[in-house]
């Protein structure tokens, strides 16, 4: 099954989710935070079984900017 992973560094290590599960784990280097959400993914799909509207279609990403100050937001970045 593939799943997204969402990475984003924080102060001393990588933290990674997966939104399909809403699980996060975390670790030194990118691959570690991979691998650790990999293997908390699998302990809850066994524990808590696969959510419902779980489908096998690749997620698109992107990421997009708003205005911290009440303002007009910036561009939308694909």
């Amino acid at each position: 099954m593939k799943l997204t992973a969402i990475l984003k560094k924080g102060e001393k290590q990588y933290v990674a989710l997966c939104p399909e599960v809403d699980v996060v784990s975390q670790g030194i280097t990118i691959e570690k935070a991979l691998e650790n959400l990999k293997e908390a993914v699998e302990l809850h799909i066994e524990v808590m079984g696969l959510p419902e509207g779980i489908s096998n279609e690749e997620a698109i990403v992107t990421s997009f900017e708003v205005s911290d100050d009440g303002g007009e937001a910036s561009e939308i970045v694909w």
